[in-house]
């Protein structure tokens, strides 16, 4: 097994195979260009990039990923400025999602031992956000979280753990705070 089936098997890999590092360089080829281009002509290159972006979804400049290919945006979702997703496992945004500036996704997960982290080896748990969600600006969210649809996350908040549906939580960690209606 290569080690980027590794990587999206979500087992154990080692990010400075050649294969990775060109996946990357790929991508940030591409980030390159949408970064530097506007609004009207750079959707097209982000959606080349991605596994899915949807229809009137809005990528706020600049925006950094890995890979791009474990990357999917629902439609009518807005990305602000400045937002990192390191998408080595699956990151899948929903509909209608609103992300505020400096919205950080980390899907890598390093071995707590340095004597291991230092060999290169890393793994990836999947990021999943629910459709009506709102991130606030400077929220990281972390490897494995789930947010359930139309939770609210604070702004600042490190999220570690899932996020039930229709809830409010912030702080580090973050933690919930309200309940809300489904309407």
């Amino acid at each position: 097994m290569s080690e980027k089936e590794k990587m999206l098997a979500g087992e154990t890999y080692n990010a400075s195979d050649p294969e990775l590092v060109a996946d990357r360089e790929r991508a940030q080829k591409l980030l390159v260009r949408f970064n530097a281009t506007t609004e009207a002509d750079g959707m097209g290159l982000l959606a080349e990039l991605l596994d899915g972006l949807g229809e009137t979804t809005v990528v706020q400049r600049p925006f950094l990923c890995d890979y791009g290919y474990n990357l999917t945006i629902g439609r009518k979702s807005f990305v602000n400025y400045n937002c990192v997703f390191l998408d080595c496992a699956r990151i899948d945004i929903g509909n209608d999602v609103a992300i505020g500036p400096a919205v950080q996704l980390y899907t890598a997960e390093h071995p707590l031992d340095a004597l291991e982290r230092r060999s290169g080896m890393e793994s990836a748990s999947p990021i999943r956000i629910g459709d009506n969600v709102w991130i606030g600006g400077g929220s990281v969210v972390l490897s494995g979280v789930t947010i359930g649809e139309g939770a609210v996350i604070g702004a600042g908040s490190v999220v570690t753990r899932d996020v039930p549906a229709f809830t409010v939580v912030v702080g580090n960690p973050a933690r919930v705070v309200k309940q809300l209606s489904r309407s």
